[in-house]
């Protein structure tokens, strides 16, 4: 499958033309989106056209994972006669949020059909998805895709090669290695870069992601969500010291084969 960076923003920045958090995977004619947090949704149009989606997950309830829903919901409503619609799967309250942001019940509804996500596999062929509940913020998920493999992939005996593991957002690296196998590429947060963590604001440093990594086996890191104090060139040197596989920081457009 592949994997398209949308959105590599965190809550705020200073980078010019970032987005924040959304990822793309691409395979056997499907599209699954990871989150659609701020100034996502025209990096997202500019790649797919939205109605083509298969699904949205939603990782947890803050806006810079998943306000751009709101962008979405207008296109879906406004861009066709009739309407279309997007699936769009998130924790407990996700269209609570959206219709009380918009001030008018029954705003998501109008063309976005929310389901509440909860632990466990979810199938959306050719992928298959594995959500697991992270310390975060209220209902916060973290989630391992995979996809059925195609020629020259090494596969197991389901046909499905090595996956995906993206953090959301996460309080603490350890509550990621369950969903780590060997192989796997995992796309993290790195909110405050090497550290330290400002108290209460409840994420991880990349040196503590790179541990877990290391210790699942994962073939690859990717870091992301990195706000804008934080020294990139630290960020990295933390990771690397921790990770013995390829380790960077992703950016809008950035594309990777998984």
């Amino acid at each position: 499958m592949e994997l398209i960076v949308i959105g590599a923003g965190p809550a705020y920045t200073d980078r010019r033309g970032a987005a924040a958090s959304s990822y793309l995977l691409r395979g056997g004619g499907a599209a699954l989106l990871l989150d659609l947090g701020q100034g996502a949704f025209s990096n997202l149009a500019s790649e797919i056209e939205p109605s083509a989606l298969t699904a949205v997950l939603v990782s947890h309830l803050h806006p810079d994972h998943f306000v751009d829903l709101v962008p979405l919901r207008h296109y879906l409503k406004w861009e066709f006669d009739p309407p279309r619609r997007a699936r769009v799967l998130g924790p407990a309250g996700l269209a609570d949020r959206l219709d009380a942001l918009n001030g008018h019940p029954g705003f998501a509804a109008a063309s976005i059909d929310v389901e509440t996500l909860s632990e466990g596999v979810q199938r959306f062929e050719p992928f298959e998805v594995e959500a697991r509940r992270v310390a975060h913020a209220g209902e916060s998920y973290a989630f391992r895709v995979t996809s059925r493999s195609g020629a020259g992939v090494a596969a197991g005996e389901d046909g499905r090669g090595p996956g995906l593991v993206y953090s959301g957002d996460c309080a603490h690296a350890e509550d990621l290695l369950p969903l780590i196998h060997p192989g796997d590429t995992v796309l993290s947060e790195a909110s405050f870069g090497a550290g330290p963590i400002a108290p209460g604001a409840q994420h991880i440093t990349s040196g503590e992601v790179a541990r877990v990594a290391s210790a699942g086996g994962a073939a690859r890191l990717l870091l992301t969500h990195v706000l804008s104090g934080p020294s990139r060139e630290e960020t990295l040197a933390a990771a690397k010291a921790e990770f013995a596989g390829p380790v960077q920081l992703v950016t809008e457009g950035d594309r990777f084969q998984v």
